[in-house]
């Protein structure tokens, strides 16, 4: 009951709180300016994630969840929400956005936020000692860049998130870990009221303070949220995040081919491609939202599962990613490995 009140206040908060938003991003001068890389064509607002921020406290205000890391992740959040809102307001060098994100980290990992061990089938457990705090490290701002890459069309990370989030908050409430709920459902309700007013055409964009800001907790409240998964334990995350995990991963594959710096901006992330295909923006922005949720209930169904299932959907799941990769040319057309071999299996065809 308590949770469905807080989902709703916290779209309805958002909703209302992005206009005015909107407002006060074109009066401070916070605006993303068109070019060569860039879909839309006029100057469009940012700063959308201040809403999705202060709804997400309205949403614990009313949940009230108790644990002992609340403090740190309030503190690690705040951090940066203004570090996404200096880049949006002055766009900030890479090397500062990084240092934000790595003293938001630091922050929630000394509030114990950490890998301490992944389970592993047959009841093993793999200990990772001190290995834990850069493991920790790497995927926290990994997940929060990765969730920052995928924001290149309206309403893409707003609705991929949702997804995630949604997945969640899902096996949150199935395994019965009530603060990870609390955590995703006022992040949810937020980014949902926002998504009304980014979804194509945009009104306004999410800026760094919102892809930071929901990458930083999407990275937090997964480490939080399957710790104790009994297959596997760091797997579920990471097919719920899927979708933009794999994206960075050909990104960094493609400038290692390349020869560019891991930094170099390109057209050619998961969005890119499927528009040169031929899809129409709103019809990229369908198929992610449509592989975000094939990855959610694989996750589902991947938790759910007896380890050989588990193995299997994994398998499958990793081939699928890589034929997706090969067909849209994230690395590039010419990178074909698993089609072509698929193709030398092909019986010739009769006369």
């Amino acid at each position: 009951m308590i949770t469905g009140l807080a989902l709703t206040t916290c779209f309805l908060l958002s909703l209302i709180l992005t206009p005015f938003v909107k407002k006060l991003a074109f009066k401070i001068g916070a605006t993303d300016q068109p070019n060569h890389r860039k879909v839309h064509k006029g100057a469009m607002a940012r700063l959308g994630g201040l809403s999705i921020y202060i709804s997400f406290l309205a949403g614990l205000f009313i949940l009230q969840p108790e644990n002992a890391y609340m403090p740190y992740i309030l503190t690690a959040g705040t951090i940066i929400i203004i570090t996404g809102f200096l880049d949006d307001l002055t766009e900030l060098s890479a090397k500062w956005k990084l240092f934000g994100q790595i003293i938001a980290a630091v922050i929630v990992i000394i509030g114990g936020v950490q890998i301490e061990f992944i389970n592993l089938p047959f009841d093993g457990r793999l200990y990772l000692g001190w290995f834990s705090i850069p493991l920790t490290l790497i995927w926290i701002i990994g997940i929060t860049n990765a969730i920052n890459l995928i924001d290149g069309l309206d309403g893409l990370a707003a609705g991929v998130s949702s997804i995630v989030l949604a997945t969640v908050s899902v096996l949150s409430i199935i395994q019965g870990d009530i603060f990870i709920v609390a955590l995703g459902i006022a992040l949810l309700g937020g980014t949902l009221g926002f998504l009304v007013h980014n979804f194509n055409p945009a009104k306004i964009f999410m800026g760094d303070s919102g892809a930071l800001f929901l990458g930083f907790m999407i990275g937090v409240i997964s480490l939080l949220g399957f710790k104790n998964v009994t297959i596997f334990s760091l797997v579920v995350p990471v097919i719920i995040l899927a979708v933009p995990i794999s994206d960075t991963f050909f990104a960094i594959i493609r400038r290692v081919v390349n020869k560019q710096p891991l930094s170099a901006p390109d057209k050619s992330h998961l969005h890119h491609c499927l528009l040169r295909l031929g899809y129409s923006h709103k019809q990229t922005v369908m198929i992610i939202y449509a592989l975000s949720l094939f990855f959610g209930l694989s996750a589902v169904m991947f938790t759910i599962s007896t380890l050989w299932v588990s193995l299997v959907i994994m398998m499958l799941l990793l081939i699928g990613i890589e034929l997706m990769a090969e067909f849209v040319g994230l690395v590039s057309h010419r990178y074909r490995p698993m089609m072509r071999l698929m193709n030398k299996f092909n019986l010739p065809k009769r006369p």
